[in-house]
């Protein structure tokens, strides 16, 4: 089976496409800056060459999309709602006009669509969207324009013939270089793995070995369509978060960092305190519902094999891990 990975050189596509391909998929990835026989250029924006690899593909799963991680200054914001966007409906075009379209189309968004929330886990059937929540910073609501803009630029699309859904994904935990636990590690290690503001607000994540099940899940369930999120059964308070990582490290103590030591650190490393203070509680019902089996349900079990296995990466240069159909 043919896959086609729109934005698939990032640290997410790099772990679904290095997967897919042990599980015996052809794994084709489209990139503005393509190396190697299985990249093909494209621009995120236009239909060109790179749509004959949709045509006749198994499968499309777009990932494309500016990081967040980032100052919320108007000209980042205006990118990464153009680059979700633009790449969603040329994506969608090109499947739309595929004399032999494929048979899902997974396209990602983002947990960060849910309301602000401390009461009650947001799934997809009942959760509460965001943006009007009374106890949130005002310009938390971009972030919830831009998620659902991104939803909605696939839904205007019509492919009676291909399945559509929407990955509404949580923080991805992988040893990786540069990613989140990554980052929440080094804290640790340097003493200032503490509570948030209190740490009070949820935290939804995912380990990455359950992010590629259930991406292997979804391109065969044919009855799976629309919003699923991706997100372990079990999102958990920042300060519960950081105290098991600290455990898994053999850490006992974490310096806590205040809203304004947070705003600080924010600014220094050029990023925003939403990704630390929003509450995200979001859990995977719709996967749950379907039989899905996660393999790290609970963050204590999690952090501890991602700790071990940050610390063989440290070791020596990461071996690619089984995983299986």
């Amino acid at each position: 089976m043919k896959i086609v990975i729109a934005g698939g050189t990032g640290q997410l596509g790099a772990i679904l496409s290095r997967a897919l391909r042990q599980a015996g998929y052809r794994v084709v990835i489209l990139s503005r800056h393509p190396e190697g026989p299985e990249q093909v250029a494209w621009d995120g924006r236009t239909l060109g060459a790179w749509a004959d690899e949709v045509d006749g593909c198994d499968g499309v799963i777009n990932l494309a999309g500016r990081t967040v991680n980032c100052r919320y200054s108007e000209k980042n914001l205006c990118e990464m709602m153009d680059s979700r966007v633009e790449s969603t409906r040329v994506v969608g075009e090109a499947i739309a006009r595929a004399k032999a379209p494929p048979r899902v189309w997974l396209q990602m968004s983002t947990a960060t669509l849910y309301a602000h929330r401390f009461d009650a886990a947001n799934d997809e059937v009942s959760g509460v969207l965001g943006g009007d929540e009374p106890d949130a910073p005002a310009y938390w609501k971009r972030s919830v324009e831009i998620a659902r803009a991104w939803e909605r630029a696939q839904e205007e699309v019509t492919t009676p013939q291909t399945r559509k859904v929407v990955l509404r994904t949580a923080m991805v935990m992988s040893p990786d270089a540069g990613g989140v636990f990554d980052v929440l590690s080094k804290l640790v290690r340097a003493g200032l793995g503490g509570a948030a503001a209190g740490g009070p607000q949820y935290v939804s994540w995912l380990h990455q070995d359950d992010f590629v099940h259930a991406i292997l899940f979804l391109l065969q369930r044919e009855d799976l369509r629309g919003p699923v999120n991706l997100a372990s059964p079990h999102p958990l308070p920042q300060r519960e978060l950081m105290k098991t990582l600290r455990e898994a490290w053999g850490r006992r103590f974490g310096l806590p960092a205040t809203k304004a030591m947070l705003e600080l650190g924010a600014f220094i490393l050029r990023t925003d305190t939403e990704l630390l203070l929003k509450s995200r509680r979001v859990v995977p019902t719709k996967l749950l519902d379907a039989g899905f089996v996660f393999s790290f349900p609970h963050w204590a079990d999690a952090a501890r094999d991602l700790v071990a296995a940050y610390r063989a990466r440290g070791r020596t240069a990461a071996s690619p891990r089984e995983v299986s159909a």
